[in-house]
């Protein structure tokens, strides 16, 4: 297994901390709205890496969190005259329902800031007290320059890291370097809770370093993963507190998904241009928007519009004719498509896919091993042995990337029609032809 590591600037051989073990975690979303369509390429991509770690044996362990404290959130409870607890649940709620409609693998864990606070304020005392951060009127900040290593996973030097960047809080004069972010904020202002600096709630980076520690025991991870805008600030910045309190870097491999852009144009809520992912899915189902999601690298940036969409559906719609044609014949015939997949094309998928994800040559080999079937099906006498190990390696290949074709049931009157089709054809009735298969298309049989 290859995977490219942000920090090294590398694609690397995936070598796990316990033998036979992937440890991952995905940053997961601040919950205040609705995700967009781009919010639901990191759930399709790592889902999907997860699913090619099993298939190379490995047993993972797959942890995203709830942001369920935020100054937008606390905003969003104002205008709707709701309490805070009440906005995330929905959202919560909401982007659950997300992920499950896109045939993902349920989640080993889904910790909440609002269900880690305490281990939060107690990691932040700890680096209060051992000098990597420091309290100026109940706000703490984090000391940028206590880590020398600091920008390394980002690749920029502290000099061209522009003032501010780092942080949510406006109180320029209280810090000692303008890069200095906040760990715990002073407010009165929504929900808080008690710290040892007064009355607050903590800062967004803090959160996702402790949550890791408390799922995964402390220990560095295998794997750290998210969108390319979290690089930095956000993961520079755990990476530094991590070395602050553990002393280690927090994880081996960190792996970024691009960005997904709307007719070629940057897509934002900010933009106010957002594509609910809710209601894309509802449009194109599961299955459509997967293979979308994974049709570039998941590196690149990738462009929702008619034509890039068009193109994914006329290929979905390639495979599923093939596998509808093969369930048909079989049927027809009264044949099994039960049996052992080819492996020498199974390969030639999992080997792209082992490498880094790489999505357009495993599209390759699944539509290699769709030409050969429908080869197989145009022959004048179909060897329904190696029709089977065809559809079969079809199926077990679309399954890494959690796309499942419900296989078609013909009826005893779906065949009679069939049958009476093919008599029409052979007998040059064509009109009589056309008016079965317009009964067979309608049915979605041919």
């Amino acid at each position: 297994m290859k995977l490219y590591n942000t920090y090294t600037l590398k694609t690397e051989e995936f070598k796990p901390n316990i033998p036979g073990k992937v440890n991952m975690y995905v940053c997961g979303p601040t919950v205040y709205n609705h995700a967009h369509i781009g919010n639901a390429r990191p759930i399709v991509v790592f889902d999907t890496l997860r699913r090619v770690f099993e298939a190379e044996g490995y047993k993972v362990k797959y942890v995203s969190n709830f942001t369920d404290v935020d100054d937008k959130i606390i905003n969003k409870a104002k205008e709707e005259g709701v309490s805070e607890s009440e906005i995330t649940k929905t959202y919560i709620d909401a982007y659950n329902d997300v992920r499950a409609s896109l045939n993902t693998i349920q989640l080993d864990a889904t910790p909440r800031v609002t269900q880690t606070m305490d281990e939060i304020i107690s990691f932040i005392k700890e680096m209060v007290d051992n000098g990597t951060a420091y309290e100026v009127d109940g706000d703490v900040y984090f000391s940028v320059a206590s880590i020398p290593t600091y920008g390394e996973l980002s690749h920029q030097h502290l000099d061209d890291l522009i003032s501010g960047a780092s942080e949510r809080v406006d109180n320029m004069e209280a810090k000692r370097n303008p890069l200095d972010f906040a760990l715990w904020k002073k407010t009165a202002d929504g929900i808080q809770w008690d710290s040892p600096w007064g009355k607050g709630r903590p800062g967004w980076h803090t959160e996702c370093v402790v949550m890791i520690g408390k799922e995964f025991g402390g220990e560095m991870i295998d794997i750290h993963g998210g969108g390319r805008d979290l690089k930095f600030p956000h993961h520079e910045n755990e990476v530094a507190q991590s070395e602050a309190v553990n002393h280690h870097h927090l994880a081996n491999y960190w792996v970024h998904n691009g960005m997904l852009d709307l007719n070629g144009g940057k897509m934002s809520k900010s933009l106010g241009n957002t594509l609910l992912a809710k209601d894309v899915i509802a449009e194109l189902g599961p299955n459509l928007t997967r293979w979308f999601l994974l049709s570039v690298n998941y590196r690149d940036t990738l462009n929702y519009s008619d034509e890039t969409l068009e193109v994914a559906r006329k290929e979905v719609e390639r495979i599923s004719q093939a596998l509808r044609q093969s369930e048909v014949k079989a049927q027809i015939e009264g044949q099994s498509l039960e049996g052992e997949i080819d492996e020498d094309l199974w390969q030639q998928f999992l080997t792209a896919m082992s490498d880094d994800l790489n999505t357009p040559n495993a599209y390759k080999a699944i539509f290699d091993t769709i030409k050969e079937l429908n080869q197989t099906l145009r022959s004048k006498e179909i060897d329904y042995a190696r029709l089977a190990s065809l559809y079969q390696t079809v199926h077990k290949q679309l399954s890494i990337l959690g796309i499942f074709i419900e296989a078609i049931t013909l009826t005893a009157e779906d065949r009679e029609i069939y049958q009476k089709w093919n008599a029409a054809k052979a007998e040059k009735d064509f009109e009589t032809a056309d008016k079965y298969r317009a009964i067979l298309q309608e049915r979605h049989i041919i």
